[in-house]
């Protein structure tokens, strides 16, 4: 029998995308990694992955470009014959004030992170629906669709359609097979970036009910819970520490 396969987009970098390969890799999928322009980079992913004993393999795409994502996923179910997982990590956030945000920002956002989203989906979804044993797709949105903080009316706007969209596609390809699911996950501070000022690391970490900082294994973990619990699907899962629902004074 083929071995289970995982599409991962965005995950050619040492980001989220890259923690979430490798949790799958560790769990025996064979992996394939999504970049756009980092090549480099997804090699070494990909090198990283064969270490835990199981095929790995790079496939470049735009997505903002439909054909494109139609053709990379195309070409892993013909690599490998199936399609049992995808996780869409792959996404873009620029920050701006509100007075300089045009509208070709908010069209750039949406075409990668909802649209991008979107055509990955609908067709490794329906790459599922034609397995008997169906398979799990995954979605990432942002905890702070919720309660959007200043600085970002391009890039938020399209993560909140990634939770409509999600429950759209779990209710589109589940009626045509039940054993497709899915689910999103909506992250916190879980990669604060590395030159984030120190007052502000400190305030976002005080913004969690947890006091702590996430890591990129709390995504994949989230996504293993996804992976292990087939009762579970259209669900949007904040993995936050609590700041969805805490407002610090």
């Amino acid at each position: 029998m083929p071995p289970r396969v995982a599409l991962v987009t965005g995950s050619g970098k040492k980001r989220v995308g890259a923690a979430v390969a490798d949790a799958l890799a560790r769990r025996g999928y064979a992996v394939a990694v999504h970049y756009r322009t980092s090549a480099a980079e997804a090699a070494e992913t990909v090198a990283s992955l064969q270490t835990h004993g199981v095929e790995a393999e790079s496939f470049a795409a735009d997505l903002a470009d439909e054909a494109a994502v139609r053709a990379m996923v195309r070409a892993v179910a013909d690599r490998w014959g199936r399609l049992d997982v995808l996780v869409n990590c792959a996404a873009i956030w620029e920050p701006k004030p509100l007075e300089e945000v045009t509208a070709a920002d908010v069209r750039r956002h949406f075409e990668v992170n909802a649209l991008g989203t979107f055509v990955c989906s609908q067709q490794a979804g329906l790459q599922m629906v034609k397995q008997p044993e169906g398979g799990l797709v995954v979605t990432v949105g942002d905890w702070a669709e919720a309660r959007p903080y200043t600085g970002y009316a391009a890039y938020f706007p399209s993560k909140g359609a990634v939770s409509a969209l999600t429950r759209c596609l779990a209710v589109e390809l589940g009626t045509r097979n039940p054993n497709v699911r899915v689910n999103c996950v909506l992250p916190g501070p879980v990669m604060l970036p590395p030159d984030l000022p120190e007052a502000e690391r400190r305030e976002a970490i005080g913004a969690t009910l947890v006091r702590r900082e996430g890591s990129p294994d709390h995504v994949a973990r989230a996504v293993l819970f996804f992976l292990d619990n087939d009762f579970v699907t259209g669900v949007c899962l904040p993995v936050d520490g609590g700041r969805t629902v805490y407002a610090p004074e």
